[in-house]
């Protein structure tokens, strides 16, 4: 599987120095348009002048959190397509099980590093065949 690594990446988190990681990380794996934003109104309108073929949230940030940012995309014709990742502190499974009902491509925990986020990243763009290749494949857990 081939992930395009040109195609646009908007990264959203009101912590800097979150951003500059997660920056480095992609631009380790080979990504080069690498967008930012400060919260989720600030993304959200990005998104509405830009096509982005991924977005990596944090779920807390003030004014509009990522789980609300995720919400609106999900229910915007225009952008309800976009990959979404979303990227928190928080393990509760409340709050996975929210995000997936939600409609999130896929959920990372920090810490991270680029292995993890690379992981996550391809399963997000997996084709039907290979998830299930690699479900068939995956230990019993």
């Amino acid at each position: 599987m081939a992930i395009d690594h040109s195609m646009p990446v908007l990264i959203v988190d009101d912590y800097n120095t979150m951003i500059r990681i997660i920056r480095n990380l992609l631009k380790q794996l080979g990504f080069v348009e690498i967008h930012d934003a400060s919260d989720g109104s600030a993304a959200l309108a990005k998104m509405r002048e830009h096509k982005y073929g991924l977005v990596i949230s944090d779920w807390n940030m003030e004014p509009m959190t990522g789980y609300d940012l995720l919400k609106q995309v999900r229910s915007d014709p225009g952008l309800s397509e976009t990959p979404f990742i979303m990227v928190t502190a928080e393990s509760k499974t409340e709050n996975v099980i929210a995000a997936k009902r939600a409609g999130v491509s896929n959920y990372i925990v920090k810490p991270f590093n680029a292995q993890t986020l690379q992981s996550k990243i391809e399963a997000v763009f997996r084709t039907p065949e290979e998830a299930a290749a690699a479900a068939a494949e995956a230990p019993a857990a």
